[in-house]
């Protein structure tokens, strides 16, 4: 069966952050030092709901001073600043645009990052991120969402009942094995070479080739 639609990672597969400032950490460390005990589940917090840095800072009871909020917002904004589009990235979801293939981006991000992913990837038909459908990566429901928007339907039994819809990214759990769950054909994107796809293009190729 042909693949009709192909969905990405966002963060280490389409987009890179050039100045890494990790402002949330940040945040989580200050509030370390005030004695609150930092969880796993803060992670889950910061990824799926709508949260800004202070709004955060509130939410998770940390107290900041004007100039240390000061602070961690200018590095959120330099963070932001640096995010770029890889070159082969471009290319790629330019031949997949260019040959008609709806394509997707699905990630596991904080919601600042969220307008600037929409601005570089403009082009892109749909955006499935953590923080807007209030669930990450590889929980079923974000694959969903994203196929929704792409008007596909993936299936296990396919070809009986479905379509063929591929994607790719930078972690084998969320990008490869929790799209293959609800149906979808995951790939793993390793660009140090070692794994069978090293590249965005190669991916995009195999997938015109089965389209």
């Amino acid at each position: 069966m042909p693949i009709v639609a192909t969905i990405f990672d966002a963060f280490g597969t389409v987009v890179q952050i050039g100045r890494k400032r990790h402002p949330y950490r940040q945040l989580l460390r200050l509030g370390a030092l005030q004695g609150r005990r930092p969880s796993a589940a803060d992670l889950h917090r910061l990824m799926t709901a709508n949260l800004s840095l202070d709004a955060a800072a509130e939410t998770f009871g940390i107290g900041l001073s004007p100039e240390q909020m000061k602070s961690l917002q200018h590095d959120l904004e330099d963070e932001l600043d640096s995010i770029t589009v890889y070159p082969d990235a471009i290319d790629a979801l330019r031949l997949l645009k260019t040959e008609g293939m709806a394509t997707g981006i699905c990630s596991n991000l904080a919601a600042p990052y969220g307008p600037v992913l929409r601005q570089r990837l403009s082009h892109v038909d749909g955006f499935a991120l953590s923080y807007d459908v209030g669930v990450m990566k590889p929980h079923p429901g974000i694959y969903r969402e994203i196929c929704h928007q792409l008007g596909v339907t993936p299936s296990l039994d396919m070809p009986h009942s479905g379509e063929r819809v591929a994607m790719i990214g930078d972690s084998v759990q969320c990008d490869q094995d929790g799209p293959r769950a609800v149906g979808i054909s995951g790939f793993h994107l390793d660009r140090k070479g070692s794994g069978s796809i090293s590249s965005l293009m190669q991916f995009a190729e195999l997938a015109l080739k089965t389209a």
